[in-house]
C-alpha cells in the first residue's frame, strides 16, 4: 500500500526522536519514498546522518543548506507528499502547528502541505494532558489532521502513563489503513 507513496517525516525533540530510526526503515521497507525534515531540537536526540542513511536522501533542516544560499522549499515540499508525518511531536511544535507559527522548516512544510497530516505525540503524562495541549490536538483535529495517539507506559521521566509515542508498526499501519481506503486510525 505504501509502494511509491512520497511521506514526509518531521522529527521533533524528544526522547522517542530514536523510534524515527525505526519509522523510516519500516516506511523504506514498504518501498515508500521518504523526506526527513529535522527540527533543531531533534538533532540533540537522533543524528541528520543517521536518518539520512534509513532514508537514503539528505535529512533538511534549515531554510537554507549549509549557507550556500540553496533554499530548502516548504511550499514544494507540501506539495511534493502524499502524506505528512510527525513523530514524535513534541509540545513544542503540535502548539505551533495548531497556531499558525512558522518559524521552523517543519512548521512552514506543515503550513504549506496539501496532503494528509498525521501527528504522533510523545511528552511527559503531565504535558500530554495538560488542557492546553489536549487543545491543540482538538485544533489539530478540526482542521482536518490525525492525532496517532500516545501509548500508556513508562516514560522516559521514570513516571507511568499515556505518553509514548506510538510504535512505528502502529504508525505505518495508520499509513496503510489511510492509502488503502480504510481512514481508521490504530
Amino acid at each position: 500500500m505504501l509502494k511509491g507513496k512520497k511521506i514526509l517525516l518531521g522529527v521533533c525533540g524528544s526522547i522517542a526522536a530514536y523510534k524515527s530510526a525505526l519509522l523510516v526503515r519500516q516506511l523504506i521497507k514498504a518501498e515508500a519514498e521518504v523526506q526527513v525534515i529535522l527540527t533543531a531540537s531533534a538533532s540533540a536526540f537522533i543524528t541528520p546522518l543517521t536518518l539520512a542513511t534509513l532514508s537514503k536522501r539528505p535529512v533538511l533542516t534549515e531554510f537554507v543548506k549549509d549557507g550556500t544560499g540553496v533554499w530548502n522549499n516548504h511550499v514544494d515540499l507540501g506539495l511534493w507528499a502524499d502524506a505528512m508525518v510527525v513523530a514524535p511531536a513534541s509540545a513544542n511544535t503540535v502548539a505551533k502547528m495548531a497556531n499558525g507559527f512558522c518559524d521552523n522548516l517543519l512548521s512552514a512544510t506543515y503550513l504549506s502541505a496539501r496532503c494528509a497530516v498525521f501527528v504522533a505525540p510523545a511528552m511527559d503524562l503531565d504535558m500530554y494532558q495538560h488542557p492546553a495541549v489536549q487543545h491543540n490536538f482538538r485544533k489539530l483535529q478540526g482542521y482536518g489532521n490525525s492525532i496517532i495517539e500516545a501509548g500508556y507506559g513508562e516514560l522516559a521521566s521514570g513516571l507511568v502513563g499515556q505518553g509514548r509515542m506510538a510504535e512505528p508498526e502502529e504508525i505505518v499501519q495508520v499509513l496503510q489503513n489511510f492509502f488503502s481506503g480504510d481512514r481508521k486510525i490504530v
